[in-house]
């Protein structure tokens, strides 16, 4: 994110920008690992206010959201979706808390500063990653005068956004900032073509934050924040739809194309968010060391209506699905460092967090008899007996969930001359306990016999042996940084990071141990880079290696076709076994491990050679992948390579197919690059601008998918007018200027709903994410 300064903002080099990335104040470029930086000034300059944007400003950062709720983060290669229930791969520290992305990256505004950590994080902060942090700093208030900013911003596509942020000193010893925002939006821009309806994204955010500062060595801020979500995003489907059904001449819909940006579903898809997060952060200057705490609680609630059948592969049916999650957590860390910067040094801290919860799940887990009969049809399965095609099945599950991690870390610091070496661990333990309650709630159906109309359970469906896990690793790193000279530093880092493994949520019952518990993961990287400045700090550049190898990589699989034991219809770990060719009972998300390899490159080049350009580029290359690793797939032709060929069964004697692979851990190309520029031309006491920001994607080829996606080319284009002392600023600007329409994400195979009858039923359609085409807009920004 290292993104060039307006003239009349930037007063320091690149290389000079204060950090906090190894918890201490320090120049970007002093700070022995890859990190890249972005102001407030900067996110609002670029208009970014979610995080699908802000991933254009770091080359391998990948931010996605393709569902309006789950943003699902990729660095180094190296991905993570929120749904699959672990740790993140890439921790979001919010004010130096650990924050779910769900509810920091909806609302982006009033920031102060955001930094991407890269590489594995297991000492300075409370909990662990294995490919990096970003931590996010709100504005805090100013003791000093009354100061702030107002900005609106419409598009052509019905789009807004408007925030403030203001700061009111009492005294110089109290003073409050508050902030809001109003955001709305059309999120992916899909309509449906079979209902009337479009994605739609509205939110609603405000902050407000008390700052103490009775004496210059004692500083404390309380702050409290709340959000409201309420995201309706359409799942996009391209093909041209099923064959009308017998008895039922609907068909799932037309056909669709990319750029049509057609939904085809009969139900919908909405996420709300309510969230509600308190902190409070001190700092206590004893002279020669400094005290600092840090708390917060947070209280969300997590509401999603939604139909299962997204493609409509049963069309005049509705698959629904409601999942409520209401959680606490509460989160504290005390720390103790010393303030010397020569010498020996060092710190020491403890840290605890604890999250409460209990997910209720209530959907439909219908059977279908027939594969090519409508949900209304019958079945003549005797002269004069006829059945219904739908066997009616609903699910309860009740998920109460109790984990807490307790972490204590020590480092030592020793620096002479141009040598400064540090290094630490941090001992974690870390307890989890999930259980699993089932109900079945079965409907009226002559195969049911004397279950028909029963309801059955509740039934725990986790095993005792895997209810209740305890973690105790040990993680922490080393650098070595070398100033060269006053312009050129060189170091080396070492980084061991832990996840904890998972329970799943809602598993279908009488599936194996493997596909119901993972097992921890862990990783070692080791990096060198270089950071300098040349022609008389004109031009800024920073250039890392890094290698980085996991045990047990924790990643989530989606859409897997999987068989389970059966007592009328219905899952159940006392039903007969499988037996091999047997009908698929439906698909599900299954996590699993595999060992991989991660080696790479990134470098950065900020170059300002006259006070009216300034032009940044970044590229990175990380080839991420499995190595020989064992993983759930869809397998229907016994191929051993994942494929929907052919009616929907299992390969092999297991719940699902697996397949080996040495593909790649995220759906990201190996190469990526991103530059901005902005050129400026003075008039007075006016100053109209341009400036631009590309980002460049190659094509590659998914195994897990089987598709070939094409490059792409994202540019979007600003150009405006600032007034006088940078008060006031106009902007005209599209987004997607090239209007690509290109896919992002795509699914293996259409989209299927499996019967009893063998084959399944097939919607004709192939689930997609695409980049969502061009739109114009304009922002105006005042300060004060």
């Amino acid at each position: 994110m290292a993104l060039p300064l307006a003239a009349e903002a930037q007063t320091t080099p690149e290389a000079d920008i204060i950090v906090t990335a190894t918890r201490r104040e320090e120049k970007l470029q002093d700070v022995p690992m890859s990190v890249n930086v972005a102001t407030g000034e900067q996110i609002q300059k670029f208009n970014i206010f979610d995080a699908k944007d802000v991933q254009q400003l770091a080359p391998g950062l990948e931010l996605t959201n393709t569902t309006g709720r789950n943003n699902t983060t990729t660095l180094r290669g190296i991905t993570f979706d929120p749904d699959q229930g672990t740790a993140p791969a890439v921790r979001v520290y919010y004010n130096e808390i650990p924050t779910d992305a769900q509810t920091v990256y909806t609302a982006i505004y009033d920031i102060e500063q955001i930094e991407v950590l890269r590489g594995p994080q297991g000492l300075l902060r409370g909990l662990s990653a294995p490919a990096g942090s970003i931590t996010i700093r709100t504005r805090r208030p100013s003791f000093d005068a009354i100061e702030g900013y107002a900005q609106a911003t419409a598009t052509d596509r019905a789009g807004y956004n408007v925030q403030a942020g203001v700061s009111l000193p009492f005294n110089d010893q109290l003073a409050l900032r508050v902030a809001a925002v109003v955001d709305g939006n059309r999120g992916n821009q899909v309509k449906n073509v079979n209902v009337d309806g479009r994605s739609r994204s509205d939110t609603q955010s405000v902050r407000a934050t008390l700052g103490w500062r009775p004496s210059e060595a004692f500083t404390a801020y309380l702050t409290y924040q709340y959000l409201h979500a309420d995201n309706t995003q359409l799942q996009q489907v391209i093909g041209n739809g099923n064959a009308p059904f017998a008895f039922n001449p609907a068909r799932s819909g037309p056909a669709l194309s990319a750029s049509d940006y057609g939904a085809v579903t009969e139900g919908g898809f909405r996420n709300q968010n309510l969230s509600h997060i308190v902190n409070l952060a001190f700092d206590y200057d004893l002279g020669g060391s400094t005290v600092s705490f840090v708390g917060a609680h947070q209280y969300s609630k997590l509401t999603i209506n939604r139909d299962l059948d997204s493609a409509n592969s049963v069309p005049g049916y509705i698959a629904s699905s409601r999942v409520t999650t209401p959680y606490k957590v509460d989160t504290a860390e005390l720390r103790w460092q010393t303030n010397n910067d020569e010498g020996l040094g060092g710190g020491v801290s403890a840290f605890y967090t604890k999250q409460t919860g209990t997910t209720v799940v209530d959907q439909r887990a219908d059977a279908f008899l027939a594969p090519v009969l409508g949900p209304n049809a019958v079945i003549p399965l005797a002269p004069g007996f006829n059945v219904p095609n739908l066997l009616p099945i609903g699910v309860n599950v009740v998920v109460p969930v109790d984990s807490q991690t307790w972490s204590f870390a020590g480092n030592l610091r020793y620096k002479t001359g141009p040598l400064t070496v540090e290094g630490g661990l941090r001992y974690s333990i870390i307890k989890g306990n999930q259980t699993t309650q089932q109900t079945l709630i079965f409907g009226t159906h002559p195969l049911l016999g004397a279950a028909s109309g029963a309801v059955v359970g509740p039934t725990e469906i986790i095993p005792a042996s895997l209810q209740k896990r305890t973690n105790k690793p040990l993680t922490g790193g080393l650098t070595v940084s070398f100033a060269v000279s006053d312009d050129l530093n060189a170091y080396f880092a070492y980084g061991h990071a832990f996840r904890a493994g998972s329970t799943g949520v809602s598993v279908p019952a009488g599936i194996s141990n493997d596909l119901i518990s993972t097992r921890g993961e862990k990783t070692d990287s080791y990096e060198v880079g270089l950071k300098g400045s040349l022609i008389d700090r004109t031009v800024s550049y920073s250039v890392a290696a890094f290698y980085q190898k996991f045990d047990g990589f924790l990643s989530r699989f989606t859409g897997i076709q999987y068989n389970c034991p059966e007592v009328n219809g219905a899952c159940s770990a006392s039903g007969p076994a499988i037996q091999p060719g047997e009908a698929t009972n439906g698909n599900f998300d299954f996590n699993y491990n595999g060992n991989a390899k991660v080696k790479g490159i990134e470098a950065t080049i900020d170059t300002r050679f006259i006070d009216t350009w300034d032009l940044n580029v970044a590229a990175a290359y990380t080839r991420a992948r499995y190595s020989n690793a064992l993983l759930p797939c869809n397998d229907f032709d016994g191929s051993g390579v994942p494929n929907q060929n052919g009616t929907p069964v299992i390969t092999g004697t297991g719940n699902v197919s697996y397949c080996a692979s040495n593909g790649r851990l995220a759906e990201t190309p190996d190469f990526s690059l991103t530059a901005n520029s902005e050129l400026r031309f003075p008039m007075g006491d006016y100053t109209p601008f341009v400036r631009g920001l590309f980002t460049y994607r190659p094509g590659f080829h998914s195994d897990r998918v089987n598709y070939d996606y094409r490059s792409r080319e994202l540019l979007n284009l600003f150009v405006g007018l600032r007034g006088p002392e940078s008060k006031w600023e106009i902007t005209a600007f599209a987004r997607n200027l090239l209007n690509q329409k290109r896919i992002t994400g795509i699914s293996l195979g259409n989209a299927i709903t499996p019967t009893r009858g063998g084959a399944a039923l097939d919607s004709g359609y192939r689930t997609v994410n695409v980049m969502n085409p061009r739109e114009f807009g304009a922002t105006l920004n005042f300060k004060w």
